[in-house]
C-alpha cells in the first residue's frame, strides 16, 4: 500500500471513531435533553398518541379526549363546561403546553408517573394507562360563583374551614380551553391580547389592594398583642385621623357614621378608616406585618397546588404609610385566595387549614396515590377567643352594618366589605371586595368565601363591596350550604 492511500485509510479510520464518539455521546449525554426539548415534535405525539388521565369534579369527570380526523396526533384534550371550570383545569394544549392542573399533574395523567407503571410495563417498557385528578370543588358553588359573576371582571374563591378543601376558583371574563388544545393561533392570539385578560387567573393570581377587607387582619393583632381586651372596647380614635408627619387627615366614607372612639365592633360594622389607620400606628408595622404573615401574607410559596400569586404586606413604611397600610391600602395586595383565608381561620375558631383544591390523585383502577385530604396541615393564627370575637362582629357587619346584601334565611354570616383605591389619587374604578363565612343552622356545613369585583357596568358612585361583591358571595355560601 502506497504512502497516500495509507494517509487517507488512516485519516478516513479517524473521521468514523470521530463519528463514533460524536454518536455515543449525543445518544448518552445528549439524548435525554433533546427528548426533553419543548421543539421536540415526538414528545407531542406520544403524549397525544393515547386519551389522557381526568380531573374530576364530583364523581364526574370535566375533561376527556377525543380522536382527532387528522395529522399526526392521534388524540385531542378535551373540555366538559371549560369556561366554567378553566380557573381550576388549567389547558392542556398540542402547541402550548400545559398550565394549572393539567400542567402540575402532567406525568399522573400521561401515564409516565413512575408510580402508575406495573411490573409488565416496566418489562416492556410501555406507557403505563393514565391516573386521574380528584378535586375538591363543589359544581353548585363553582357555578354559582360563575354565574353570579356573570359579565363582571372579578373573582371567587370559597373554602371549607373545618377541613381546608378549596370549594370554587372562579376567575371572569373567562375561556374555553377547549378552543385551544388542537393550537388553534387565531384563537390563542385573540385570548392573548384581549385587555381583559381572561387567560388570567384572577382568583389565585392577581394580588390587589384589598382594602377594608384587611381590616380583619389589623383587628386580629390588636386583640392578639392586647391593645384592646375585646371588640366592645372603645378605642382612642379621633374621627378624622391626622396622618402622622403628614398635614392629611383619614377620613370615613360615611361622615355621619359613629367613627369617633369607636369599638372594634362598631368600627367593623360601619368600616371605619380612623379606628384601623390608628390601630395599624399603635401596634406599629412590625406587629401588624407578623399578623399578616401568620395568615399567609408575604408567602412567596402558597401552593394549592397551583402556587398563587404571592400577597403582600410591605416593610419599612413611615407611620403614615402604616396607617394606610391599615385599611389595606398604601402597597398591601392581596389575592383572594388570600383574603378567603383569612375568614376560614376565623370561622375554625383561630385555626387555618392548608387551602387545597385536590383531594386525591388516583390510577386507574382508582387506588390512592396521595391523599392531600388526610395529609392537609392546620396552624394557629389566633387563639379561640379572639376568633369567637372577631365570628361576633363580623355577624354585626351582615346583620346591621355595611354587608346587609349577605344575609342567609337560615344560616348565620359573618362578613367584611371593602372598597379599595384603584389609579393614582384613586383617578379608576375602585375595587369593591367582599370576605365572609356562613355556617347552616340546621347542618354542620360551613364555608367561607372572598369575591373582588374589578369592573362592572355599574357607576362609580354606586361600587362598594355591599353592593357588588355581596350578592355574588351569598350565591356562594347558600350553593356550598345546601
Amino acid at each position: 500500500m502506497n504512502k497516500t492511500i495509507r494517509r487517507a485509510s488512516v485519516f478516513t479510520l479517524l473521521l468514523v471513531l470521530v463519528l463514533l464518539v460524536r454518536a455515543t455521546w449525543v445518544q448518552f449525554y445528549e439524548g435525554q435533553a433533546l427528548a426533553d426539548d419543548k421543539d421536540n415534535r415526538r414528545n407531542a405525539i406520544e403524549l397525544y398518541s393515547e386519551p389522557l388521565g381526568n380531573i374530576i369534579v364530583a364523581g364526574d369527570s370535566v375533561t376527556g379526549s377525543a380522536r382527532t380526523t387528522s395529522g399526526d396526533l392521534r388524540y385531542k384534550r378535551t373540555y366538559q363546561d371549560g369556561a366554567l371550570y378553566a380557573a381550576v383545569t388549567g389547558y392542556s394544549s398540542q402547541v402550548y403546553g400545559a398550565t394549572q392542573l393539567e400542567g402540575i399533574y402532567q406525568d399522573l395523567l400521561d401515564g409516565t408517573d413512575t408510580r402508575l407503571k406495573t411490573v409488565m410495563d416496566t418489562v416492556t417498557n410501555q406507557r403505563a394507562e393514565p391516573g386521574d385528578v380528584i378535586t375538591t370543588i363543589d359544581p353548585d358553588a363553582q357555578r354559582a360563583a360563575y354565574e353570579a359573576l356573570g359579565d363582571k371582571k372579578g373573582a371567587a374563591v370559597a373554602i371549607d374551614p373545618k377541613t381546608g378543601k378549596i370549594l370554587a376558583v372562579v376567575s371572569t371574563p373567562s375561556y374555553d380551553p377547549s378552543e385551544i388544545t388542537t393550537g388553534n393561533s387565531e384563537v390563542w392570539t385573540q385570548l392573548t391580547k384581549d385587555e381583559d385578560k381572561p387567560m388570567t387567573n384572577r382568583a389565585l393570581r392577581q394580588p390587589l389592594p384589598p382594602g377594608s377587607t384587611f381590616k380583619l387582619v389589623v383587628a386580629a393583632a390588636a386583640l392578639e398583642d392586647g391593645l384592646y381586651s375585646s371588640v366592645d372596647e372603645k378605642t382612642d380614635s379621633p374621627d378624622p385621623y391626622p396622618l402622622p408627619l403628614s398635614s392629611d387627615k383619614l377620613t370615613n366614607e360615611n361622615p355621619n357614621a359613629p367613627c369617633e372612639n369607636a369599638s372594634i365592633r362598631v368600627a367593623l360594622q360601619y368600616s371605619c378608616n380612623n379606628v384601623f389607620g390608628k390601630m395599624a400606628v399603635d401596634l406599629g408595622q412590625d406587629k401588624v406585618r407578623a399578623m399578616a404573615e401568620k395568615f399567609g401574607f408575604n408567602d412567596a410559596e402558597q401552593d394549592v397546588p397551583v402556587r398563587a400569586y404571592e400577597s403582600v404586606y410591605p416593610k419599612d413604611m413611615d407611620k403614615a404609610q402604616t396607617a394606610l397600610s391599615g385599611i389595606g391600602q398604601f402597597d398591601v395586595t392581596a389575592t383572594p385566595l388570600q383574603i378567603a383565608m383569612v375568614s376560614a381561620a376565623i370561622a375554625n375558631g383561630g385555626k387555618l387549614v392548608q387551602p387545597h383544591m385536590v383531594s386525591e390523585i388516583t390510577d386507574h383502577s382508582g387506588d390512592v396515590l396521595e391523599d392531600y385530604d388526610a395529609n392537609a396541615s392546620t396552624k394557629e393564627i389566633v387563639s379561640s377567643s379572639t376568633a369567637e370575637q372577631l365570628q361576633s362582629a363580623m355577624q354585626t357587619v351582615v346583620e346591621d352594618g355595611t354587608g346587609s346584601n349577605a344575609q342567609i334565611s337560615g344560616a348565620t354570616v359573618g362578613g367584611k366589605t371593602g372598597t379599595a383605591q384603584h389609579g393614582e389619587n384613586n383617578s379608576k374604578t375602585p375595587y369593591a371586595w367582599f370576605t365572609s363565612y356562613a355556617k347552616s343552622d340546621s347542618s354542620d356545613k360551613e364555608v367561607a368565601v372572598a369575591v373582588v369585583v374589578e369592573q362592572s357596568d355599574a357607576a362609580r358612585s354606586e361600587v362598594s363591596g355591599n353592593g357588588l361583591a355581596a350578592p355574588v358571595a351569598k350565591a356562594v355560601m347558600e350553593a356550598a350550604l345546601q
